[in-house]
């Protein structure tokens, strides 16, 4: 396993983390639509204009024609619904439960990879789940520390995680595209979707501090954050990609309670354990398997798994990007499910 993957996956994890408790500082500010609308809409045109300083104009996306309804029911289901249920959650659920109960994104997504689209899995993650799952029950039982209402919170925000989670696995389908593209595209779309949406119900922009300081969140938070996610899938595939990832609630709680000073019961620790242990099963876990033949395009440089002639001049040391076909390597390594072991086992 390349560790920068990894380093990415928990990169991704401590932005996205931090942003909620700044998200729970900006609700009271503007209604859940909006607040979510600003959120992508900042990470997309930030994302963009990145795009357009690196490439020094603008470039094709690189999907191929099959890939644009992944990448558009990604939007629907992680750009728009998504963040909507999770910011009307966080009107009614302190920022440091809402930040442990998005540990709930981790099992569904993992749960959508192995049922829907075949990922592998073993004994350890599925342990590691249980107890994610034991810890968000604990949260939403107690009703979290003083100040959480009901179980509608909750709920809401477990609804965003289903939706986060469908956008992962979908997301998956097209990590071996320009990570850039992806998440500019995601951000400025349902960013636009939302933003209108909250207008047509009556919503008006907040005064200019706040409406700079919600798009910088949605940058980091939501923008770069989803960039390093994406790089994060093609290494480690989608529910190991998601298990790294779910290092996130534990920031967001951190920076909750030294940021707004909200206060927890021993149900909130106790979530925190088993939470805590879950990850850890997740992060310590790795496999072995057989290679099949496959066929794919994407950035690259010639190694054990890249030995093909080319119909262009290219300097033999240069990463490169084009059409090509693995054929069938009988070996066995380490590895997790990325873009070239995307297999049943």
């Amino acid at each position: 396993m390349n560790n920068i993957y990894v380093i990415h996956a928990l990169l991704a994890a401590a932005l996205f983390g931090a942003s909620t408790p700044f998200a729970k500082l900006l609700v009271g500010e503007m209604s859940p639509w909006l607040l979510a609308g600003l959120l992508y809409l900042g990470s997309g045109l930030g994302l963009a204009a990145s795009r357009l300083i690196r490439d020094r104009s603008w470039t094709p996306s690189g999907l191929a024609e099959g890939e644009w309804r992944w990448l558009l029911g990604a939007i629907f289901f992680g750009g728009v619904l998504g963040p909507l249920a999770l910011m009307f959650g966080l009107t009614r659920t302190s920022a440091a439960t809402a930040s442990l109960l998005l540990n709930l994104e981790a099992v569904l997504t993992a749960a959508i990879a192995w049922v829907v689209f075949r990922e592998n899995t073993d004994r350890r993650i599925v342990l590691g789940m249980l107890a994610i799952v034991a810890g968000g029950v604990v949260l939403s039982w107690s009703g979290g520390e003083e100040g959480a209402n009901d179980w509608i919170g909750p709920l809401a925000i477990a609804a965003g995680c289903l939706c986060w989670a469908i956008d992962n696995n979908l997301t998956r389908r097209v990590s071996a595209s320009d990570a850039l593209f992806i998440a500019a595209t995601k951000g400025a779309v349902a960013g636009t979707v939302n933003v209108g949406l909250a207008f047509a119900l009556g919503a008006s922009l907040p005064d200019g501090a706040v409406l700079l300081g919600t798009m910088v969140v949605g940058l980091f938070g939501y923008g770069i954050s989803l960039v390093l996610f994406v790089l994060a899938l093609r290494g480690l595939g989608t529910a190991r990609t998601g298990a790294y990832f779910s290092t996130a609630p534990f920031i967001g709680a951190a920076v909750s309670l030294v940021l707004l000073g909200e206060s927890t019961s021993s149900a909130f620790w106790i979530a925190a354990a088993l939470m805590g242990w879950g990850v850890w099963l997740h992060l310590t876990e790795h496999h072995e398997h057989t290679h099949e033949p496959m066929e794919h395009g994407h950035r690259h440089t010639h190694d054990e798994h890249h030995q093909h002639e080319h119909d262009f001049a290219w300097n033999s040391d240069e990463p490169h990007e084009h059409w090509h076909r693995h054929e069938g390597l009988v070996h066995k390594h380490p590895h997790f499910p990325d873009i070239h072991h995307r297999h049943s086992h």
